[in-house]
This record gives C-alpha cells, sequence and structure tokens, in this order.
C-alpha cells in the first residue's frame, strides 16, 4: 500500500468520535492511524465478503424449493 496520504473531510457522528478519540488517547496513537486501520480493516472485510444471514437463508429456501429446476436449467 501507497505510503502517500491525502487529506480529505467527512462528518462522523459525535459518539463515534468521541469513542475513537479516547481509542487513540487510551493506546496513545494518533487519530489519523486509527482512521487508517478501520478503513483497512473495511476494505479486508469487503475482499472477503460473505452474503448476510438473510440473503443466505433465501438462497437455501429457494434452493430446496426449486433445486431440481435449477438442476434442469444448468444442463
Amino acid at each position: 500500500m501507497s505510503r502517500t496520504r491525502e487529506k480529505f473531510a467527512t462528518q462522523v457522528n459525535a459518539e463515534i468520535l468521541a469513542a475513537i478519540r479516547a481509542i487513540a488517547e487510551k493506546e496513545g496513537r494518533q487519530l489519523q492511524a486509527l482512521v487508517d486501520e478501520a478503513l483497512a480493516d473495511l476494505i479486508e472485510k469487503r475482499k472477503q465478503a460473505r452474503p448476510r444471514p438473510h440473503v443466505m437463508a433465501a438462497y437455501l429456501a429457494s434452493h430446496d424449493k426449486y433445486g431440481e429446476l435449477y438442476k434442469k436449467l444448468a444442463k
């Protein structure tokens, strides 16, 4: 990952920002380091995305009901 830094502005829920600031102070880290970590974690999470439970449940229910049809359509 590039070490080049770029400024950007956004708005954050005040409670979330207060909690992040408290974590940064407790850990002796800069706020930007925690933001970098959080964004990197989000990117990794999305790379390994898994279907949401309700989506998977709908898929499984559909497969139970129409499994044979899906097999025939695949041929």
